[in-house]
């Protein structure tokens, strides 16, 4: 059995076992009602939306990730140019290169190959960009779902990395919880042919740690966070995700923030982080089946992936 269908099944198996909460659809942002049996344990399944395009949110301060030097008139990123600012000083000077060659062509009015358009698997963080995350909680186990494809995150719950960490494209993902907050250290992440974490090119190396913390906010706690990603990224709008992303702009129940650190010593002078804040999504789950799509956006031939034989 191949390990596509591995996880289908195991999707499946979910929905068939799943806590009155998951079954019944119960909101996302609901505490202590679902799959945790601890009542001081939030319950984070469910659909979540973050209806943004570009980049991740940046800090309130510190060292943020790289963000983009082309700029709409109203000074929200342009999603049409990514101009990645190779001058962020938590680059080294190799990794510098890497983004202000990514940024001259997109200047150059050209397309340049990402996990996304290539139909390949994101990693971590890359795949934050995208507008949906499904999560099933477990006791012992979250399964998280990207949009992007079949792109599956499993988090092994109050279990410690193995001493010989084999490189996947999504690493390998450890969790537990500090008080209301979900932490996840994911290690041992693939480089793949397009090596990037974030949609500017900004490469990484089998060094890449990264750290999720993930917690459910009232809407006033997180506004901050909001306004801030208002004014950076390309909101997506109700043309460009309908039926896809949803989210009511008067909703002012809870959120759920990821808050994020990445480490990478062979890429990055220091570590940075980033923020994603999602809130509950309308629109029933979509899809996108991105290898039976082989023309990228620039009209050539998307390096999808592809085996030398079958595998049945």
């Amino acid at each position: 059995m191949n390990s596509h269908r591995r996880d289908i099944l195991f999707v499946l198996a979910l929905a068939a076992f799943a806590t009155p909460c998951a079954a019944q659809g119960v909101r996302p942002g609901s505490v202590g009602t679902g799959a945790q049996s601890t009542p001081s344990i939030p319950d984070f399944s469910g659909i979540w939306a973050h209806p943004y395009l570009t980049g991740f949110e940046p800090p309130a301060s510190g060292p943020g990730p790289v963000r983009n030097r082309s700029r709409r008139p109203d000074g929200v990123a342009n999603f049409n140019r990514l101009v990645g600012d190779y001058t962020n000083p938590i680059l080294q000077p190799w990794a510098a290169e890497v983004v202000k060659k990514h940024g001259e062509i997109s200047s150059s009015g050209r397309g340049y190959p990402t996990p996304s358009n290539q139909c390949w698997p994101g990693g971590v963080p890359y795949v934050f960009w995208d507008f949906l995350l499904q999560i099933f909680q477990q006791p012992d186990h979250l399964l998280m779902i990207y949009r992007q494809g079949p792109e599956l995150r499993h988090v092994r719950m109050n279990e410690p990395h193995p001493t010989h960490v084999a490189p996947s494209w999504y690493g390998d993902s450890v969790g537990h919880y500090e008080g209301d907050t979900l932490v996840i250290d994911t290690v041992g992440i693939k480089d793949g042919p397009f090596p990037m974490l974030d949609m500017y090119g900004t490469p990484h190396s089998p060094a890449l740690h990264v750290i999720e913390r993930y917690r459910l906010l009232d809407y006033d706690d997180a506004k901050d966070a909001l306004e801030r990603n208002a004014r950076e990224n390309s909101y997506v709008g109700p043309t460009a995700a309908t039926g896809v992303v949803e989210v009511d702009p008067n909703y002012r129940g809870k959120v759920l923030q990821l808050h994020f650190t990445v480490e990478d010593t062979a890429v990055f002078t220091t570590p940075w982080t980033g923020t994603i804040t999602y809130r509950p999504n309308l629109a029933s789950w979509s899809e996108v089946v991105c290898t039976e799509n082989v023309q990228w956006y620039s009209g050539q031939e998307a390096a999808v992936p592809r085996a030398d034989k079958p595998d049945f």
